[in-house]
C-alpha cells in the first residue's frame, strides 16, 4: 500500500494530485501529516504544498469541468466528512484521466457521492442564511454565533457582505473556533483567544449595546403574539427549523 501524507488543506490535496502524475506514483490512501500509518504500508511520500502546483491542477480542472462541478468540489471539501479527501482525490483523478466529462455519470459511486455531499453542504449554507441572528454589541459591532454541521460558513459570507453592507459585523463559528469580521470595506478571517463564553450563543449583557436587550424582548414578544397555540406543530417546526439551531435563535432562548 502506498500512502501520501499531506497538510489537509485543499491546496495540499491539489498538490498531491500534481505530484501523483509527476512522480507516476498513484497512492492508495491520503493521510494527514502526523496520522498513524496503516500496518501494511509499503511506501510513503510527504506532499509539500505549493501554490503553483495547485494552481496548475485547478487550471486543468477548469478545462475539464463546468463551473458547477468545480463548485461541488469546494462544497464536498468543506463538508469535513470522513474520507472526503480520498473521495475527492479519486474523483479529480478520474476527471483528469477521462476524455469526456464525468460530472453527470451518476453510475460511478464517487461521482454520485460527491454530488450527494455537495448537496448537503449547500443545504447547510441555506440554513446559515436563514437562522443566523445578529446581536448588537456595546461597540456597535453586530455579532452572530453559528455552529453548522458542515463548514459551510465561508460559502454564506458573500450573502451577508451584500445584505448587511452598511454595518460592521462578526460571524463566528463556535464549533470550529474561527469567524469573519466585516469593517464596512472588506471581510477578513479572525480567531478569538477566549471564546468559551460564546458557546451559549448569547452575548453577556455587559457586552451588549444598551438597546439590544430591549430589541430581543420585542422580537420574542412578536413571535409569541404571532403564535397560535392550537396550531403548534413541533414535528413540522423541527423539519423546517432543525433543533440544533434553536439555542442560537433569539426567539428560542
Amino acid at each position: 500500500m502506498i500512502v501520501f501524507f499531506y497538510d489537509r488543506t485543499f491546496e495540499g490535496l491539489l498538490t498531491a494530485i500534481f505530484d501523483t502524475y509527476s512522480r507516476k506514483v498513484f497512492p492508495d490512501m491520503l493521510l494527514g501529516e502526523g496520522d498513524v500509518p496503516p500496518l501494511f504500508m509499503d511506501d510513503s511520500y510527504t506532499v509539500i504544498t505549493q501554490e503553483d502546483k495547485a494552481g496548475r491542477v485547478w487550471t486543468a480542472l477548469e478545462n475539464k469541468m463546468s463551473t458547477l462541478a468545480r463548485s461541488m468540489l469546494t462544497y464536498a471539501w468543506l463538508s469535513e466528512e470522513k474520507e472526503s479527501d480520498n473521495l475527492l482525490f479519486r474523483y479529480i483523478k478520474k476527471t483528469i484521466d477521462s476524455k469526456i466529462p464525468i460530472e453527470t455519470n451518476f453510475g460511478d459511486d464517487d461521482v454520485l457521492r460527491v454530488h450527494q455531499i455537495a448537496k448537503k453542504v449547500s443545504h447547510e449554507k441555506q440554513y446559515i442564511k436563514m437562522f443566523l441572528r445578529f446581536q448588537k454589541a456595546a461597540d456597535d459591532i453586530f455579532f452572530a454565533p453559528i455552529a453548522p454541521r458542515h463548514n459551510a460558513m465561508p460559502l454564506a459570507i458573500p450573502h451577508f457582505k451584500d445584505r448587511f453592507a452598511d454595518q460592521k459585523w462578526v460571524i463566528y463559528d463556535i464549533k470550529r473556533h474561527y469567524g469573519y469580521y466585516y469593517d464596512l470595506q472588506k471581510v477578513e478571517e479572525i480567531t478569538l483567544d477566549n471564546d468559551e463564553h460564546l458557546l451559549s450563543g448569547k452575548l453577556d449583557e455587559n457586552l451588549m449595546a444598551e438597546d439590544e436587550k430591549m430589541f430581543q424582548d420585542l422580537w420574542k414578544g412578536y413571535i409569541k403574539s404571532m403564535t397560535i397555540k392550537e396550531r403548534i406543530n413541533l414535528k413540522l417546526q423541527r423539519q423546517h427549523m432543525p433543533r440544533r439551531f434553536w439555542k442560537l435563535l433569539t426567539e428560542k432562548q
